[in-house]
């Protein structure tokens, strides 16, 4: 009798090894279409993959980092292009004469 009973929990056992192996290939299978129909949809509504995001994320940072390189350019080269107040010699002098005025004989 230990014999049957041996061979009834093997068989038993066997049924249950073979059932959770099928469960988790079921499982598997299930989560593989649950993947496949989430890309689907996402794809067909558009929506941009991280990756992509990402890299337009980049290189949105690096144009911004140039624009403000050029800025800073475009100001310096401004100052430089300003006019300067014109020197004379009568402001030099201290009076719009200056020091060339006639001397007209008052003492």
């Amino acid at each position: 009798m230990t014999q049957t009973s041996n061979r009834f929990f093997d068989e038993a056992a066997r049924l249950m090894n073979d059932a959770a192996g099928v469960a988790q290939g079921v499982r598997r299978e299930f989560d593989t279409m649950l993947r496949h129909q989430a890309e689907r949809i996402l794809g067909d509504l558009d929506v941009v993959k991280r990756e992509e995001f990402e890299a337009v994320k980049e290189m949105a940072r690096l144009a911004r980092e140039e624009n403000e390189a050029l800025k800073a350019r475009i100001a310096a080269l401004e100052a430089r292009l300003e006019p300067k107040p014109a020197k004379t010699k009568f402001a030099d002098a201290g009076s719009p004469q200056g020091s060339s005025a006639p001397d007209l004989g008052h003492s």
